[in-house]
């Protein structure tokens, strides 16, 4: 599995958008669980930073509407502003929410926000697509990969973007492409011997 999640290398240097494309942008945070305590008396409030652990992090997704995805983990969706107009081309009209950290986008590209409190669609800003993808990054964390953190969170969410991308790709032609750019990586360094980490642990 390692070897075949060498896929996401063809995330790297991808660029987003262009002239009147458009894209969506959103943040969703993973890791960090803490669990309550059993007594009520006991609980703290795991909303306040003081309370975390500092392990949790944010997956920011870009994704072209008819186009491709490109995720990326930061500490926070603020911090991934650079990132974002190093990758988005200048043209591209930029759908997001109503967050603040998306605000600063506004000196690059022409913004269109979503409040979400009051709809997911006005007929001119969505980010359904993103919401997308994050409601499938989900079910891969609640699923067969239970907890989707730490050093492999990236890893399982350009997993997810490919899967978004590739979804009404037909599953010969997926596998044809996942085995073409598998063969051409060598071993994969996050992936290779960690599922045997309880072997060099004895």
């Amino acid at each position: 599995m390692g070897r075949l999640r060498q896929h996401t290398e063809e995330f790297k240097g991808r660029k987003i958008g262009g002239k009147d494309k458009i894209a969506e942008t959103d943040g969703a945070y993973f890791g960090g669980y803490i669990r309550p305590s059993n007594f009520k008396e006991n609980r703290i409030d795991r909303r306040k930073a003081a309370n975390q652990n500092g392990k949790r992090q944010s997956v920011v997704i870009i994704r072209e509407r008819n186009g491709n995805s490109l995720p990326m983990v930061f500490k926070s969706e603020s911090a991934a502003l650079s990132w974002i107009k190093s990758r988005v081309e200048f043209g591209t009209v930029i759908n997001a929410d109503e967050s603040a950290a998306w605000d600063a986008l506004a000196s690059k590209y022409e913004m269109r926000r979503i409040n979400h409190q009051e709809a997911y669609s006005d007929g001119e800003a969505c980010t359904n697509q993103a919401e997308s993808y994050f409601s499938r990054l989900r079910r891969a964390e609640m699923g067969h990969h239970h907890h989707v953190s730490g050093p492999y969170l990236l890893r399982y969410a350009q997993e997810s973007a490919f899967r978004e991308d590739a979804r009404r790709v037909d599953n010969g032609a997926q596998v044809r492409r996942v085995t073409e750019l598998a063969l051409k990586r060598g071993p994969s360094v996050d992936f290779s011997g960690y599922y045997q980490r309880h072997v060099k642990a004895a």
